[in-house]
This record gives structure tokens, sequence and C-alpha cells, in this order.
């Protein structure tokens, strides 16, 4: 039995009505709907929203990892933070980035494991697109300049990215946004 679907008003093709009466709202209205709340949510229309986005940052003791003076645009430099093994880098883009520091906001830093098995991204910093990688495990790349979200390949979840602090000259690390491979939680107490 199908039901007869009848436009409610003559001049809005994406608003029905089935036969019993029953307003049904169309796909495209149901995406608008869902956009708007999503907008509204990462505006901060929802309290506590700023408290679920610091939790997502791990706070470690301040560490000084380089001077501004020193960068060179598309030149990464190695570090390791918040633990001697967790390997990272720190690198002027040439192009405003999330989260970047500086002048420019071009600044950023980045952990250099893959987040989908752990691949080692150490050296595949490529400049003239801003990515690190491709993972040599699966080939995952990451957008440096959109937070380490992925660009391609298997993995689901965007590279620890490294909160960065400029005073004077001095640029240090400060915390890290994301969950470091190989690692359950991130806390300033590193557990055994």
């Amino acid at each position: 039995m199908s039901q007869k679907i009848i436009p409610v008003h003559s001049d809005d093709k994406h608003t029905h009505e089935h036969a019993g009466g029953r307003a049904c709202m169309s796909r495209r209205q149901w995406l608008l709907s869902g956009g708007s709340s999503l907008l509204m949510v990462s505006l901060g229309g929802l309290p506590g929203l700023a408290d679920a986005a610091q939790a997502l940052k791990a706070t470690y003791p301040r560490q000084k990892i380089g001077n501004l003076s020193a960068l060179k645009e598309g030149v990464p430099v190695d570090f390791n933070y918040p633990y001697p093994d967790v390997r990272n880098i720190l690198v002027k883009l040439g192009v405003p980035a999330g989260a970047g520091v500086g002048v420019s906001k071009d600044i950023v830093a980045f952990n250099q494991q893959c987040t989908h098995m752990g691949g080692p991204l150490d050296g595949t910093y490529k400049p003239q697109h801003q990515v690190l990688g491709p993972c040599p495990l699966h080939l995952t790349t990451f957008d440096l300049t959109h937070h380490g979200m992925v660009a391609s390949g298997h993995a689901t979840e965007s590279l620890p990215q490294i909160v960065l602090e400029v005073k004077g000259d001095d640029i240090y690390a400060v915390g890290v946004m994301g969950l470091v491979y190989g690692y359950n939680a991130m806390t300033a107490e590193r557990s055994a």
C-alpha cells in the first residue's frame, strides 16, 4: 500500500504531508536543521562545551622547544615532549594554521607517530603541501594547517597537536591536544 504525498504549500516544494495528514520533513530540511544544531554547539550555545574542549587537552610542564628567530619556513625542528620518547616536530608552515602561533599564526607542532598503527612519520614533512606523511605502514597523510586532520589514508584520528605559547622570541610547549599512539591517557604523571 503506497501513501500519496501532497505538497503542504505550493511554493514550498520541500515540505510534504502524507495522505493521513502528518507533516514530513524533507531530507534537505533535516540536514539544514542538523547543521544549525551543530553550529549552535560549535559556537558555545550549550553550557559546559568549553569544559569538554578543555578535557581534550592535557597540560604538562612548560618546556622551551625553539626560538622564533631560528625557524625557517618549511624546515621542521625535532623535539621530544611531553616524555623523552615522544617525538614531535615544530614547523613554520608559511600559511595560517589551526592553533598556530607567531605573527602569521603559521607555527605549529605535532606528534610524529601515525594515529592508525603508530607508524613513524619522522622525515615525511612536505612543505609544498603543509602535510606530514605518508605513513610508511598504510600511507596516511595529515594536514598540518587543519589541526593535523587526516588528508588521506587509513587513520581515523587527527595527529596530536602540541599546544604552543610564545614569550618574546621563545617558543614553549605547554600541552597536548589528542592522544599519542601507544598511550591510554595523556597525563602529567606517566603511567608505567
